[in-house]
């Protein structure tokens, strides 16, 4: 009896049609491709997303219809052309892992990647915070409490030093070190491994001394929970608290649809410059007399000449830039 060849047998093994198990099998492959916390939050949302869609109607080939079909019920939710076109892609990432893996051919997978996403027509202003409202957001807080110190040191430290929520209550007093008789976040690992320096302004170390000394926090993470009772438990706090914070705080002083990200936005010294004054007059208004001011806006004005020396000399704008935040921290 003649044998049918391999090339044959696998083509028959190939799906069309995925079933709970294989999609399940193709996102864990997606997701152990990845290696920030953060696009892996993302990307799993985005494909729970595609598999309740993709399941909630009767049970069709994985292909580019199907994709279509999914483009325009995004688009039916009038979300933004960056977060469709993001969908997209992990629908796209989606199917080239259900390739890989033999559950999905490889013309239905190239199907897939034909689908075009959607065009980007003008560009998003964005939100963020003027000096006056960014004043008013981390003195909404009510300092006699417990809670509200804490609250106040850490809107502070998000808009002022503009991290990211899961950054803000993973940092501990180890983080915070002195460079050039100036307090800074020494050596912060972010989103996607990247290491960073961030200096941190007098205003917001002597909210963070009030906060800690009233919760008695001498070791560990520096943002605890606070109980009913106004005491601190536990050693720390969830990301979803800050969104809280923040929601909370943007509700007391008339702020609608602030969101946490919005601070990185806002954060010391470029709120300054976008609402048309210098980080001076910005500090000024905070009502702060430190001299971190002067070291951050000539690290904000040697920053804004990065790209032209990384293009000219490689490598020579990082002396000039540490000579220059040296020379201003010496004579603010």
């Amino acid at each position: 009896m003649k044998q049918k060849s391999s090339s044959r047998r696998r083509r028959i093994g190939i799906k069309s049609v995925l079933r709970l198990p294989d999609l399940e099998h193709a996102k864990a492959a997606v997701l152990n491709s990845l290696t920030s916390r953060d696009a892996k939050r993302g990307y799993r949302h985005a494909i729970d997303e595609f598999v309740d869609s993709y399941c909630s109607e009767p049970r069709l080939a994985l292909n580019r219809i199907v994709v279509l079909r999914y483009r325009s019920h995004l688009e039916s939710r009038q979300l933004a052309p960056g977060t469709i076109n993001l969908r997209l892609g992990v629908v796209r990432r989606l199917a080239y892992e259900a390739a890989d893996c033999g559950l999905l051919s490889a013309d239905l997978a190239a199907g897939i990647r034909r689908v075009k996403g959607v065009k980007k027509l003008g560009r998003r202003l964005g939100n963020w915070l003027t000096a006056e409202q960014g004043h008013a957001l981390w003195q909404s807080p009510d300092r006699q409490r417990l809670k509200g110190k804490r609250d106040r040191a850490l809107l502070a430290l998000l808009l002022a030093c503009g991290l990211r929520r899961h950054e803000a209550v993973a940092l501990t007093l180890d983080h915070l070190q002195q460079r050039e008789e100036h307090w800074a976040i020494v050596d912060r690992v972010g989103k996607g491994g990247h290491i960073r320096t961030v200096p941190v302004p007098d205003w917001v170390t002597t909210e963070l001394e009030d906060w800690l000394r009233a919760a008695a926090i001498d070791r560990g993470k520096l943002f605890r929970r606070v109980n009913k009772v106004g005491r601190t438990w536990g050693y720390g706090m969830m990301v979803k608290a800050v969104w809280h914070i923040v929601k909370e705080s943007a509700r007391n002083i008339g702020v609608a649809r602030l969101a946490p990200h919005d601070l990185r936005r806002s954060a010391l010294p470029r709120i300054g410059r976008r609402v048309g004054a210098d980080s001076i007059s910005f500090g000024a208004r905070f009502s702060a007399d430190d001299q971190t001011l002067p070291w951050l806006q000539a690290a904000d004005s040697f920053s804004l000449q990065r790209s032209h020396w990384h293009r000219a000399e490689p490598l020579m704008w990082l002396p000039r830039l540490w000579k220059g935040c040296r020379r201003s921290a010496r004579n603010p």
